[in-house]
């Protein structure tokens, strides 16, 4: 049997402002601002008070899952402004002794399997990137951007046609916003 409504509340935290506009979200905290659009033409979604409203009539599945998916990156998005999203990478260089720095808002790998041409890549705005060999460290109030950075940064280092098992050079993620990786 199919629901008439469903009526969804997220409570928002102190410390937190939120503001909701045509579906674009703002929110502002002590670690910086997140900004995300949701827009879902079935779904009716409202600031009330010190929480965020989510009505739908006649729901669907499709419906269910985009408030529970939505009511998901907005507590990303509270942890985020609140304690910030942290990604850890390790160094790892066996046999050649790989250089890592921070130029401006360009990471440069130089030296990687002996290679000439250093490899770089572009940091994204409202990313804190730290280098203190043999870590890495990606900070950022937005999980996404800090979780892709640090993907990239990680990517710089793939090695096609190699086996990891022997050539274990390379730069790799140690720690998932707070979730030890194995």
């Amino acid at each position: 049997m199919k629901l008439d409504k469903i009526e969804y509340k997220v409570e928002i935290p102190e410390k937190v402002t939120v503001d909701v506009k045509d579906g674009l979200f703002t929110v502002k905290g002590a670690k910086g601002e997140v900004k995300r659009k949701f827009i879902f033409p079935k779904i009716r979604i409202e600031k009330k008070d010190n929480a965020i409203y989510f009505l739908a009539l006649k729901p669907t599945k499709r419906e269910k899952a985009a408030i529970y998916t939505t009511e998901a990156h907005l507590k990303n998005m509270f942890k985020g402004v609140l304690e910030g999203s942290i990604y850890k990478l390790k160094i790892c260089s066996g046999h050649f002794p790989m250089k890592v720095s921070l130029k401006g808002n360009v990471i440069e790998v130089k030296n990687f399997m002996g290679e000439t041409v250093p490899r770089t890549l572009k940091i994204k705005p409202c990313v804190d990137v730290k280098i203190q060999e043999p870590e890495i460290t990606v900070t950022s109030p937005d999980k996404e951007l800090s979780g892709q950075t640090a993907a990239a940064i990680e990517q710089i280092c793939r090695r096609a046609n190699f086996d990891r098992r022997i050539f274990q050079d390379g730069i790799y993620i140690t720690l998932k916003d707070g979730i030890e990786v194995k």
